[in-house]
């Protein structure tokens, strides 16, 4: 929550939303019993819905003017960013402009701001308005799981049956959407100067949870004498920290993340989001906005044991845009997986996967979470396949198993 915000005073009140969360396992050979499936239950205090106000989600329609202060070859995050207030001073008035929050200029061109529902329904009547979408708080139970140092290397179950490791030498870089990377992890090659913190722009993009370490180490840990080793190992990560330490964030903290990514991201780079929550239109049209431009998306499908169609940005389907449901390491549908064709793409190892961990460390845990990072590998060394089916599938219609 920004500063500003909490200097006012008030309540800022965020829909409650399922979130993809992982689940410990202590054994590759087993799936986690049924009750450690985690499901945000709406429990924190901060997302009341009867709030006076609440946080929105406000995208503007294009013009003329806004084409021409934001070309899509602009790389300047921070310029960009600075010009978008300035129109939405012109286009709306000052007042609104003096209370935004985040502000998106590539991925969708909009704003997060803090309203009354009476304030929302009069800036939706706005001519230069084309959505005004109440914000979703997204929830990550912190992982749990045995930490622990490792001395010789490893190759876990999930990067060989994908077809790794691999010697990564592309110049594409893996983006992880997520709750930081370890920036100092030895099993790790992280850019921390193109990493970017949400939570807390104040502070650097570091993993203080433990999740987005886990997704980058299975995307690219380094190929050397200790640890483990990804699939496209020594891959470059660049660490998007759009969840906090106990794993909390919002939907337009998220989509600040993706236009991050649409905005610095080349054409080959790859973005992970083993995160989602409930249906956001606005997140979804910035994955599908941000994967135009050439960037590869890997999503989560979701650990809620229903149809991914029913979460964000799981359900988006497009164009370099790739949907995960996960299983075990005998080929079955994990029974935590989410599913449904469309938009489930294709089935990766989910199940008792180990891989990097804040603070150095290594750990063994479960969720379509972990199973989109190997697909997000896959990605980075060319274009995917299928190497057989997955059986128990539940909409029976067995998810094909990527492979490179």
């Amino acid at each position: 929550m920004h500063n500003a915000y909490r200097k006012t005073g008030l309540l800022l009140a965020l829909l409650p939303a399922l979130f993809t969360a992982c689940q410990n396992a202590d054994s590759p050979e087993t799936s986690p019993k049924a009750n450690d499936v985690v499901r945000y239950s709406g429990s924190d205090p901060g997302a009341r819905v009867q709030a006076e106000r609440q946080k929105y989600l406000v995208v503007l329609k294009p013009d003329a003017e806004m084409t021409q202060l934001l070309p899509d070859g602009d790389t300047d995050y921070e310029g960009r960013g600075n010009k978008m207030r300035n129109l939405i001073k012109k286009l709306l008035k000052q007042e609104v402009s003096d209370r935004a929050e985040e502000v998106y200029t590539k991925a969708v061109k909009g704003f997060s701001i803090v309203l009354t529902a009476q304030e929302a329904a009069s800036l939706a009547q706005s001519p230069a308005v084309a959505s005004v979408e109440a914000d979703q708080a997204v929830v990550l139970k912190v992982p749990s799981g045995d930490v622990t140092a490792q001395a010789g290397q490893e190759t876990p179950w999930g990067i060989t049956r994908v077809g790794g490791p691999v010697t990564y030498t592309g110049t594409g870089v893996a983006w992880i959407i997520d709750t930081g990377v370890d920036l100092d992890h030895p099993d790790l090659k992280v850019n921390a100067n193109l990493g970017k913190n949400f939570i807390n722009t104040r502070k650097t993009a570091d993993d203080d949870n433990g999740h987005g370490s886990h997704v980058a180490g299975t995307i690219a840990a380094l190929n050397n004498s200790v640890g483990v080793v990804g699939v496209a190992a020594g891959a470059t990560v660049v660490p998007v920290k759009v969840l906090s330490a106990n794993g909390s964030g919002s939907i337009s903290g998220v989509v600040a993340g993706v236009d991050y990514v649409a905005t610095k991201g080349k054409s080959g780079d790859v973005a992970n989001m083993s995160l989602g929550g409930g249906v956001s239109t606005t997140l979804d049209n910035a994955v599908k906005n941000a994967a135009a431009k050439g960037i590869k998306f890997a999503l989560a499908a979701g650990n809620e044991s229903q149809n991914a169609n029913n979460s964000s940005p799981g359900r988006v389907n497009g164009t370099n845009i790739y949907t995960i449901s996960a299983f075990d390491i005998k080929g079955v549908f994990a029974y935590f997986s989410n599913y449904g064709n469309p938009p489930v793409d294709f089935a990766a190892p989910g199940v008792g996967i180990k891989s990097t961990w804040k603070g150095g460390g290594y750990n063994t845990i479960s969720g379509t979470s972990m199973a989109t990072p190997h697909v997000a590998g896959v990605l980075l060394l060319g274009s995917p396949r299928s190497n057989g089916t997955v059986t128990g599938d539940p909409d029976g219609n067995p998810d094909p198993i990527v492979s490179r």
